[in-house]
């Protein structure tokens, strides 16, 4: 005959339990396999014959009794000798890490078993600033979207002589690590953007110097914005459209305290409104001038 465990039938770990604790566990059980609800499942009906007959048993103090001797023979025993087996090989296992230091087989089986800390994936993006604002450095705000779906704003502090292209890195802002592993972290690009007065090449910073036929013609002086100043540039006579005016020192920084060229293009510009004065005027240019600029001229 095939001894029943009425305790496991009733989900409970051993006998150590008590009379409101039984009925607990045989609410549930009838609950979970009641036919009613598991018709589907052709086992059901034995399975609560058994729940029903485990609590008549266990709820009687004197049938308890009787049975707790036949469950100690059958089941106690064997669990007591498997939980004293486990408690040894604790103890050794702690006797050979103490005296010995050396990894035992169930430490090593144990740590096979548990999963590796993974960390989480990094997330990277892009940020454009302007050339003024990688220049002073500034603090900027940027909004991504996270795993849950849900906007998350974090300040990015750009540094002041930032590189285009350089990634600053948020630690701990990236996917979200598994088994306990670290965050990924949140890598920004930096994307220096060309405006309609800087651009940036390297540590050089371009800009465009626009004058008059005239001014070309007779030379000049003109007021030329830089990275955080105004100067006044020399325009020698004869200037020709396209040539570059170099000022050092002006600019972008290059890392050893020191600033690139600030590299001025002329570009020679004609009224696109004429006055009739200046129509007349530029008629008795083209009467007078033997100029023709599809000539190479040294």
């Amino acid at each position: 005959m095939v001894f029943k465990d009425y305790y496991k039938i009733l989900g409970l770990e051993d006998n150590k339990v008590t009379p409101e604790e039984i009925k607990t566990a045989y609410r549930e059980q009838a609950k979970k396999y009641h036919p009613d609800i598991n018709n589907k499942n052709e086992h059901s009906e034995e399975r609560i014959k058994d729940i029903n007959e485990a609590y008549r048993t266990l709820s009687n103090p004197s049938l308890k009794r009787k049975y707790d001797r036949s469950w100690n023979s059958n089941i106690g025993r064997k669990k007591k000798r498997e939980e004293n087996k486990r408690e040894t090989g604790s103890i050794m296992n702690n006797f050979f890490k103490m005296f010995i230091g050396a990894e035992t087989n169930i430490e090593k089986k144990e740590k096979k078993n548990q999963k590796a800390p993974i960390k989480g994936e990094n997330v990277e993006t892009e940020i454009g600033i302007s050339v003024e604002e990688a220049f002073y450095g500034k603090d900027k705000k940027i909004s991504l979207r996270t795993q849950s779906g849900k906007m998350k704003t974090f300040t990015v502090k750009i540094p002041a002589g930032i590189r285009n292209g350089e990634k600053i890195r948020l630690i701990g802002q990236g996917k979200k690590g598994e088994n306990g592993g670290k965050n990924g972290d949140l890598l920004i690009r930096i994307d220096i953007k060309d405006n309609q007065k800087f651009a940036l090449r390297g540590i050089d910073i371009y800009t465009n110097l626009y004058i008059s036929p005239w001014e070309a013609i007779f030379g000049t002086k003109v007021s030329v914005d830089t990275v955080g100043e105004t100067i006044f540039l020399h325009i020698p006579q004869g200037v020709q459209s396209g040539e570059k005016i170099k000022i050092p020192g002006k600019g972008y920084k290059d890392g050893k305290g020191g600033r690139g060229e600030l590299i001025a293009e002329v570009k020679i510009m004609i009224p696109k409104n004429p006055t009739k004065e200046e129509i007349n005027f530029f008629g008795k240019l083209e009467k007078v001038s033997k100029f023709n600029p599809r000539i190479n001229v040294e």
